[in-house]
C-alpha cells in the first residue's frame, strides 16, 4: 500500500468517526425509536393520516388505539387544500394554479403539553382544458406528493421533539 493510499484511508476513517461521533444521521433514520407506539389521532377518511400509519409502521413503531403517558401523541387537527388562479388564458380561462396545501396538527409527548404546529406547502399546476383526463391524473399525483412530503415533515418534527 502507498504512502497515498494509506493518508486516503486515514482521512476517510477520521471523517466517518467524525461524523458519528457528532451525533449525524441519514435524513431517512429518525429517532423514533425511543419510544413503543405513537398514538394518532385523525379524521376517519384522511389520507394524510393514512401515510403517516404507514411511515411509523414502516419504521416498525406500533400504532396505539390509545393515548398512553409515555408514549407521543399526534392529533391531525386539520389538511386542506386551496387553489389561487395564477394566470389566465386570453379566453378568461384559468391557465395556471398555485396549489396550497395547509397542515395543522399538535404533538405531545410524555410529561410535555401538546404543541400544536402549522405549515403550508405550495405547488403550481398549470392547467389545459383540451387534456382535462390528464391533467386530472397530473393534479392526483401532485396532493399525492404534497402529502407525502408533509407526513415526513411531521415524522420529522415528532423526531426532533422525542430526541
Amino acid at each position: 500500500m502507498t504512502a497515498a493510499k494509506a493518508l486516503r484511508l486515514l482521512l476517510f476513517v477520521v471523517l466517518a468517526w467524525q461524523l458519528t461521533g457528532c451525533g449525524f444521521q441519514l435524513r431517512g433514520q429518525l429517532p423514533l425509536q425511543l419510544f413503543d407506539g405513537v398514538y394518532l389521532q385523525a379524521e376517519r377518511h384522511s389520507e394524510l393520516a393514512a401515510i403517516l400509519r404507514q411511515r411509523l409502521q414502516s419504521h416498525q413503531i406500533v400504532l396505539l388505539n390509545q393515548p398512553e403517558q409515555d408514549s407521543p401523541s399526534v392529533y391531525l387537527l386539520h389538511d386542506s387544500l386551496e387553489r389561487r388562479t395564477l394566470s389566465l388564458f386570453p379566453n378568461g380561462q384559468v391557465a395556471e394554479y398555485e396549489l396550497i396545501y395547509q397542515v395543522r396538527y399538535s404533538i405531545q409527548t410524555p410529561g410535555t403539553k401538546a404543541q400544536v404546529f402549522e405549515f403550508e406547502l405550495f405547488r403550481d399546476y398549470q392547467d389545459d382544458p383540451n387534456r382535462a383526463l390528464a391533467k386530472a391524473r397530473e393534479l392526483e399525483l401532485m396532493l399525492a406528493e404534497l402529502r407525502e412530503q408533509a407526513a415526513q415533515r411531521i415524522l420529522r418534527q415528532l423526531g426532533r421533539i422525542s430526541a
